[in-house]
């Protein structure tokens, strides 16, 4: 099942979509990630259970430098055909 996360907190010009895009890449899950225009970090993801599962904590946690305040974690009930690999969009 597709997940849907939005990141709130000091996430953008920290590394944190290459962040992302390497933990995601590392579990084999399909999806991206990109910048908002408020400041937030959001992506959709998707693959097993499990990695979802292993994926989530890292998010919440960032790259050092980042300083996570809030992950929004929405499953998705459509299934959808999210790139593979896992890619930043710019």
């Amino acid at each position: 099942m597709p997940v849907r996360f939005h990141v709130h907190g000091a996430v953008q010009g920290v590394g944190y979509r290459r962040f992302v895009e390497r933990e995601a890449r590392a579990l084999e899950l399909a999806g991206w990630v990109r910048n908002e225009p408020d400041g937030s970090v959001s992506g959709e993801v998707e693959g097993p259970a499990a990695a979802l599962a292993a994926l989530r904590p890292r998010l919440a946690e960032g790259p050092s430098f980042a300083a996570v305040r809030r992950l929004d974690w929405e499953p998705l009930d459509v299934r959808s055909s999210l790139p593979f690999p896992f890619q930043i969009l710019r």
